[in-house]
């Protein structure tokens, strides 16, 4: 229960993103996501000492390879944070929600096609019909829905390079903020001295404390997803994960008021569909196996 409780505060704060960001609506998005960058390092930081896991932290330095593939994924987890802070200051906050509920059908695909995992039937028609979800957003709004789609290809292929080279979340997501701090202080130097902007930070408390406040928001759910995934099982935590785009999808229709076009809804349903199939994919596969490993031993 205690791990259940955990992962769905971890998700529940994840969901609240677009309502922290809407706040910052007033700030330069790459304002924004330099300060997410730099605090978040120094709150993983903290946390990895508080926590003891320093030794493993220095350990990642002396693997190259590790290194190298830990840069690409700080790249799609930088593209990943960027587009989702210009989409929610930009009133498209609907529209990350949408990658966010897509994301995992896409994830599961790359696993298939880059890892060769195994696959559900039940899963395939999912992304058949995540597929269609697309297709239709085109079709009926004239338009693709590229943030959407940014999103769950960025954090889906981020997915992929963390499986492939797991790494835990603490040190992991240190590793790739100190590959993106050169650019993030660079920025905040380059506004300070040669715009006429004056930036956020510093400009009063509120503004300051926000900009903090983004890069320790990034840190808390990742510490309590950790301590979830040690106490509860990773299917049931896989069950809630929905929490996060679902609480995105409300307040983006209840609480930033962001137009919402009835064609929209059909997409939405589409996803909901390939959600579900997806679901019951993962909890038929998962039965396959546990019914298999009794029959084994």
């Amino acid at each position: 229960m205690q791990g259940l409780l955990l992962a769905i505060s971890a998700y529940t704060i994840w969901g609240s993103f677009p309502l922290f960001f809407y706040y910052l609506s007033h700030v330069s998005p790459l304002e924004v996501l330099s300060h997410r960058v730099i605090w978040s390092l120094v709150a993983t930081l903290l946390v990895g000492l508080v926590l003891g896991r320093w030794r493993n932290l220095l350990g990642i330095f002396g693997d190259k390879r590790l290194l190298g593939w830990l840069g690409i994924s700080a790249l799609l987890i930088s593209v990943n944070w960027l587009i989702f802070i210009w989409a929610v200051t930009n009133g498209h906050a609907l529209e990350a929600s949408l990658g966010y509920f897509i994301t995992p059908v896409i994830s599961l695909m790359l696993a298939r096609w880059f890892l060769k995992e195994s696959l559900h039937p039940l899963q395939a028609v999912a992304g058949v019909v995540a597929l269609l979800a697309i297709i239709w957003e085109v079709f009926s709004l004239g338009r693709l829905p590229w943030i959407g789609l940014s999103l769950a290809l960025a954090f889906g292929f981020y997915g992929l390079i963390r499986k492939a080279h797991p790494v835990d979340g603490i040190n992991g997501l240190s590793i790739e903020t100190l590959w993106i701090l050169p650019a993030a202080i660079g920025f905040v130097l380059w506004q300070i001295f040669t715009t006429d902007v004056q930036p956020a930070f510093a400009e009063n408390n509120f503004n300051t404390l926000m900009l903090i406040g983004s890069g320790l928001l990034t840190a808390l759910p990742l510490v309590l997803f950790a301590m979830a995934a040690s106490r509860a099982d990773l299917t049931v935590v896989g069950f809630i994960m929905y929490i996060n785009p679902t609480i995105q999808f409300l307040i983006g229709v209840f609480v930033l008021n962001e137009p919402y076009p009835p064609e929209r809804m059909i997409t939405f349903v589409l996803v909901w569909i390939s959600l579900l199939l997806f679901l019951w994919g993962m909890w038929q596969k998962r039965q396959q196996a546990s019914a298999e490993h009794k029959k084994g031993a």
